[in-house]
């Protein structure tokens, strides 16, 4: 694919110089021998059958609507699921698809635009898009952490400051993000402000550090998750974020 695939209370001078999340446009860490433990008696030992039976065959939560939008070459799938329509609070769970099922990774605490969620996104409209979007590109004031992805490093172009909704900190948001590739070119940085489906639709919608409060339109995570994820995508398993509140996905 990709398909059409397709918070903060800045000052205005930080919400004029962000990139991303809904933003404007911006500059283009005695010694004892090893013992080996015996192996496990026949009894104890986990059942292989028994794992495969457990992962499951279709993503947990995706209605059939979500699910016929999840291109068949994805192979890795991370599934933002907000609290509520109108909630700023999510996790998101990162899946790996393999030949029995899909296997399902740790479940991170996130946030996503302070007026919850849309079918609909326009610029500044303080909702995250609902839908299903390919993850292509990578970048981040800090130096790769390490990802497959094309990343773009630049301390000045991801510099942010200002203040969030909640009055937090907004500095390091972008020390790492991801470009969730709604109404952008894919295979540029994701500074980068084309936008295909014209600039009232918005954009900038990235994953991007948590800053502990809501986002213009972006999910955030941790720095720690936002490393994992960097190093864990792959280009070659075609990965895709699927994101919306509960009821949303469950179509």
């Amino acid at each position: 694919m990709p398909r059409r695939l397709p918070a903060l209370l800045l000052t205005a001078a930080a919400l004029a110089a962000l990139p991303g999340c809904g933003g404007k446009a911006g500059a283009v860490s005695q010694a004892q021998a090893p013992r080996t433990a015996p192996p496990p008696s026949a009894a104890s030992a986990p059942s292989v059958a028994a794992a495969v039976e457990q992962l499951p065959r279709q993503l947990p939560g995706l209605g059939p609507r979500t699910l016929a939008e999840v291109p068949a070459n994805a192979r890795q799938v991370v599934v933002v699921t907000g609290q509520g329509k109108n909630s700023p609070v999510s996790q998101a769970v990162l899946y790996r698809r393999t030949a029995d099922g899909w296997t399902t990774g740790e479940t991170w605490a996130a946030h996503n635009a302070k007026d919850g969620w849309t079918d609909d996104h326009h610029t500044g409209d303080l909702h995250s898009p609902i839908g299903v979007f390919s993850l292509s590109d990578a970048g981040g004031q800090l130096p790769d952490p390490g990802t497959r992805l094309p990343y773009d490093h630049s301390p000045a172009g991801f510099s942010i400051g200002g203040t969030g909704f909640e009055g937090e900190a907004l500095a390091g948001s972008f020390d790492y993000v991801i470009a969730i590739d709604y109404n952008r070119r894919t295979g540029v940085s994701p500074r980068d402000w084309t936008r295909p489906e014209g600039e009232s639709k918005g954009g900038g919608i990235w994953f991007h550090v948590d800053h502990g409060g809501p986002t213009h339109g972006c999910v955030s995570l941790s720095a720690a998750h936002m490393k994992t994820l960097l190093r864990t995508l792959e280009p070659s398993l075609h990965p895709v974020v699927v994101m919306g509140d509960a009821a949303s996905l469950a179509r």
